[in-house]
Parts: C-alpha cells; structure tokens; sequence
C-alpha cells in the first residue's frame, strides 16, 4: 500500500518545464501583468473612478513614452452584462484626433476618428461588453469591447491653438447608463521595469487570466503553457527556485529584445513596419510594447521609433551630445499626414527626465531653426552644442542614460514600409 501511495505522490508531480516553455510563459503573461500594474497605478490617482475621463493637464500622463504634443484625455471603461457606455466624441475639425480604445492586453480595439470611421467620427458610441444584451440609445453606435474593461486614450493634436485643443478635449464624455458591476483587478507586487517581476508572475494565475479576454489566435497554447509552468513553480520550492534562477537569464534578454529587436532595427533606430496595436501572434512584441510605451496604437495612426543607441551603436548618454541631421530631402514632415514629435525619456522607467527649460520634446510646431541648405539639425545633450540653434537642444539627463521616441502621426506608406526612419544619433566630439 505504501507503495502505492508513493507511486501516486510521484505521479502528482508535474514535469519540468524546458527553458523555452518558462521563457514563452513568462514572456506572454507580462504583457497582461503590466497592464494589471498599470490598471492599479490608475486606481491609486486621487479621484479615480471608472467610467470618468481624466482630462490630463497639457504636458503631464503618468505612464510611460507619453505624448506632450495633445491635449490627452483617459479613462477605464467598466461595463457589465447589462449596463453599456456611452462614450461621446466631438466634432473635431482641421487637426489630428482619435478616440483610442484598447483591451486589457493592450490590443486596439477601435480608433474613432475620420479615418476610420469615416461613416461616423463623432457623435455617441456604446461600449459595451461582449454579449451583451444592454439596450443603447438610438443615436449611439454599437462597440463591443473584449471583455468587462478597457482602456480609452482620446487626443487632440495642439497644432498652435492650445486653448481650442483643450476646449475640445473637455468635450470628451464618458457615461455609464447605470451602476455596472465591476471586478477589482487581480493582486500583482508592484515592480520596476529594471528589476522586472520574478517567478512571482506564475501565483494565481487563473485569476490573471480569466480577468480579461485574450483575442489573440495563439491564446490558448500559450495559456496552457503558462499553466503548468504555475503548476510546476507550485509543487515545490525546489521548483520555484530552479523557475527563479531560469528567469535570472529570461529578464535581461527580454529587456534587451523590447529595447533593441522587437521591431526593424535601422539606422539605430527600432521601429517601422511591425504589428503594433494588433499584434496577431506576436505575444513577444506585445510585452515589448507594453514593457516600453503602453497603449501604443496601430500603424495605420502612428509609426514608433525608439532609439538607445548612437551611430557608433553606444548607449545613449546624457553626459554625451548628439546630433540628429535630417537632410533636406528627408525631413519628419514629408513622412507623415498629420504630424511627428519627438520625446526623451529616462531609462528605465521611460518617463520624461524633468530639466530648468521643461523643454521634453520637439514636433512639427516647434520653433526649430533650419540650416541654409534647408536640411534639420536637432542636438541633445547637457549643454547646447556650437554652431547648432539653442532653439533646436533638446536637454538631456547629464551622466545618465535615456531613450528617444520618434513619433509619425497618420505616416505614409514610405514610413509604414519601412523606407523612412529618422537619422542616427550621431556623438558630438
């Protein structure tokens, strides 16, 4: 009988996952984990509420990579079996706009604009939750969500009217036609994208994935996978250990992928044509994204470049300066349809590095001064450099390393094909 029971004691033992499973598994449940984070950082905000859209100040969102060139509003949209909500979105004439929804994974949903909803850009849209029978408003048009939840990120491009941007941004609205239902996200430690989330990640896992809807095709297996390397770092704390020392090795290689291979590397730059905002099967591409610029849209809106590192393919340096020359024929303007900016941020926490000037970013607006043979010179460093406009030095953290993120709003087809990327940095000697 003893034999028996030990026979079946061993039998209950899961196996040993091989190091492409835990890293597959791991990889795929951060990108639900960061938005979980994320959720939980915008529940801390004073006077967070559901279903209420934070009308952000100009020049401030608490997440990270944010984009100083609208006026940016944002909400978490809750709605249950019954209750829809109804979201009301301006006419919005003769400047940039979308009314970005996004699931709890970070997929796009819809980008409400003329665009892409050429058929109505504006006016009332219910939101409501898979399934739903909720009855809606006659003058409002159907959206179903992924699951329970999503995210909405409206903005409203500043052009030189800034006082318009934020009268429109105020016209905005969010409403839930009753008192939903709603889930309190699932507990996860709180963690920095330098010392990212350990074998923790595999505790109560059924809880962080049945919390939202994954429509990705793939979902499924990688779902499975995440459940028995859980069901392995449970059985024992040997197992728990050996899954720890694994990740030791799975954390910085992901790291560097997000910053350096998750998109087309060119010209030291990292971004072009990749299935961002619908990454399909991409599970790695969507952790990258949500890891390094959460709620990134489609390409069909906006194309990242994301760099790291100089020409001579250094880190980026604050105590360094740079120059990024955009020759004449190949100026940021004449690759896009709507607009480009650009933004330092700090790593790795890819939020912006406060300086005396409050000088973030540049964007087509920007009072940058051309050179006589009409090509673009834009420095970055600590101090302005020689020869090179003061009004075109984008200030850097001196001695500490940062990130530039190079944004096309609604690019052409050259940038959406990967035949365009901002130049390289190059080092000031």
């Amino acid at each position: 009988m003893a034999l028996i029971d030990s026979a079946r004691a061993q039998s209950s033992v899961p196996p040993a996952p091989d190091e492409r499973t835990i890293a597959d598994a791991y990889i795929y449940l951060l990108g639900r984990v960061l938005a979980i984070r994320q959720e939980h950082m915008d529940r801390s905000d004073p006077g967070f509420a559901y279903n209420t859209i934070k009308y952000n100040p100009l020049g401030s969102a608490d997440f990270v990579n944010p984009n100083f060139d609208v006026a940016y509003l944002e909400a978490w949209i809750a709605a249950d079996d019954s209750i829809p909500v109804i979201l009301e979105v301006p006419e919005v004439r003769d400047r940039y706009y979308t009314a970005q929804i996004l699931d709890e994974w970070g997929e796009v949903i819809a980008n409400i604009n003329e665009r892409t909803f050429p058929s109505k850009p504006f006016g009332k849209f219910a939101l409501v939750k898979p399934g739903s029978s909720a009855r809606i408003p006659a003058d409002a048009s159907r959206i179903e969500l992924h699951s329970s939840k999503a995210k909405l990120l409206g903005r409203v491009e500043l052009k030189t009217d800034r006082d318009g941007a934020v009268r429109l941004q105020k016209q905005f609205t969010l409403t839930a036609l009753g008192t939903p239902t709603i889930a309190v996200p699932p507990a996860v430690p709180m963690f920095g994208n330098k010392d990212l989330i350990g074998p923790e990640i595999f505790d109560d896992v059924d809880a962080r994935l049945a919390s939202a809807l994954d429509v990705a095709p793939n979902a499924a297996e990688l779902q499975q996978k995440v459940r028995a390397v859980a069901a392995y770092v449970g059985s024992s704390e040997a197992a728990r250990t050996k899954v720890a020392a694994q990740l030791k090795k799975v954390v910085p290689e992901f790291q560097d992928y997000a910053l350096t291979k998750a998109m087309p590397y060119r010209n030291h730059w990292m971004g072009g044509e990749s299935p961002v905002g619908n990454f399909g099967k991409d599970f790695r591409l969507r952790a990258a994204v949500n890891f390094a610029g959460i709620w990134a849209n489609t390409v069909d809106e906006v194309v990242y470049f994301i760099a790291t590192r100089d020409s001579d393919e250094k880190p980026l340096n604050g105590g360094n300066s740079y120059v990024m020359h955009f020759a004449a024929d190949g100026l940021p303007k004449a690759a896009v349809n709507a607009y480009w900016s650009v933004i330092l941020v700090g790593v790795p926490d890819y939020r912006v590095v406060p300086n005396p000037l409050n000088r973030f970013n540049f964007n087509t607006y920007s009072p940058l001064r051309y050179e006589p043979d009409g090509s673009l010179k834009i420095t970055i460093g600590p101090k302005p450099v020689n020869g090179v406009a003061e009004s075109n030095w984008l200030p850097a953290p001196d001695g500490k390393p940062f990130s530039l993120t190079f944004r096309t709003y609604v690019p052409k087809e050259v940038v959406k094909q990967g035949g365009w990327q901002p130049p390289a940095l190059a080092l000031v000697k």
